[in-house]
């Protein structure tokens, strides 16, 4: 045996052990003794072969606020006096922004069990490890009569706080005796009706990319009746349910199916009541939907379809591979996403687009979590990053309403 051969062997069986010993335990597989990776049918691409663009970027005219004083604002909202926004962060918190003096302000908190543990070890990074410790609050919606705060807690279910803020009560954290594992998003109907989405029953927030990287088809949507409190699954075997969206004339939910990048029509009314169909093909991964004052519906997206998340798509077995292999969850997440990028769609509500605004850049707006309208601008959030966009739209063609007095805009950077 030469001494190239001798060196070529060694280095082999360094790769080898290297490979399946993972020393420095960086696989995401680590620990998981079960992963089967689904082939998912990917939506062909001349369906987006003339899809609109915003090449003016239009989102990076928008304002950064907040930033580095929380991080991952999910969700924005505003009560039924203008007071806000609220948003929930990754500490487990829901924060009110109440005017430039006092600034961020706690609200409210979904867990018992606030300490030193709960906040993020970076301002750039969530604390995976305590999430389900602390609460990690997604989906946030006000209930018109009553005045209390909903919140869809990804790991302590579906919770209730009244106009003063403090704990939040659990009013649901399991369907027949099942607890749920990662609730995600949220939507009222004006019939006493609760609509929100399991985003699966096998994975926890915290493991999200392992449900993305399975393409795990058990996630749900549920609607859950405030009289009777009976929940319902209305359909089920969705890839990563999120965002939902009840039309202003009530006859449909919208919901977001983020995997397979749908956006889905369920109707509670009519003919087709209890159906769903298609409502539209995004040319990216949907997150929140949300219903503006006209009827139209905001769809934020996390990233754009990419070739190589195609890919991956197309081949389980490659996906399998990766989880294996010593590769850090960081160049996963980039495998399938992409370049971080902003873009954010508004549809009518036949599932026609309407509008097209981006930061094709990442420059001021990516990874978007929510787009709330609310007097004139649209509040972005992002679950990854630790501030809120706030974009300024275009003067309507008649004459704006007066913003409510209570209402305290926010300040730039």
């Amino acid at each position: 045996m030469t001494p190239l051969t001798m060196v070529s062997l060694f280095v082999a069986t360094g790769v080898a052990w290297f490979l399946s010993a993972d020393p420095m335990k960086l696989s995401m597989g680590r620990g998981i003794s079960h992963f089967n990776p689904q082939y998912v049918e990917p939506t062909p691409a001349h369906v987006f072969k003339d899809f609109p663009r915003d090449n003016q970027n239009k989102l990076q005219n928008g304002e950064i606020v907040g930033r580095g004083q929380f991080l991952g604002p999910e969700s924005l909202t505003f009560d039924a006096q203008g007071r806000g926004p609220y948003t929930g962060v990754s500490d487990g918190r829901i924060l009110r922004y109440d005017g430039p003096e006092r600034g961020w302000t706690t609200f409210a908190y979904t867990s018992k069990n606030r300490s030193e543990v709960c906040a993020p070890k970076t301002s750039l990074a969530p604390n995976f490890a305590f999430e389900h410790v602390c609460g990690r609050p997604l989906g946030l919606r006000f209930h018109k009569e009553t005045g209390d705060l909903w919140i869809a807690d990804a790991y302590l279910g579906i919770l209730k706080v009244g106009p003063e803020g403090g704990h939040a009560e659990v009013v649901l954290n399991e369907i027949e005796g099942v607890p749920m594992k990662f609730l995600n998003d949220l939507d009222f109907d004006d019939e006493g009706n609760l609509y929100f989405t399991d985003s699966s029953t096998r994975w926890q927030r915290r493991q999200f990319l392992h449900s993305v990287m399975e393409a795990d088809d058990t996630a749900r949507f549920i609607k859950y009746n405030l009289a009777t409190k009976e929940a319902t699954v209305l359909i089920d075997h969705l890839r990563f349910s999120n965002g939902v969206a009840v039309s202003k004339d009530g006859t449909f939910v919208v919901v977001a199916e983020c995997r397979t990048g749908i956006l889905w029509r369920y109707w509670l009314k009519g003919s087709k009541a209890g159906t769903h169909e298609l409502f539209a093909d995004l040319p990216g991964w949907p997150d929140n939907v949300r219903c503006n004052e006209a009827g139209d519906f905001w769809v934020a997206l996390h990233a754009r379809r990419c070739w190589s998340e195609e890919f991956l798509t197309k081949h389980p077995w490659i996906r399998y591979l990766i989880i294996r292999l010593p590769v850090p969850v960081q160049y996963v997440y980039k495998l399938l996403t992409g370049k971080p990028s902003g873009m954010i769609l508004r549809y009518g509500p036949d599932g026609a687009v309407k509008e097209v605004l981006e930061d094709q850049e990442g420059k001021v707006v990516k990874m978007v979590s929510e787009v709330e309208e609310h007097d004139g601008k649209l509040y972005i959030g992002s679950v990854l990053l630790p501030y809120i966009v706030i974009y300024t739209l275009p003067p309507p063609a008649t004459p704006a309403t007066t913003p409510a007095e209570e209402s305290t805009p926010l300040s730039s950077e």
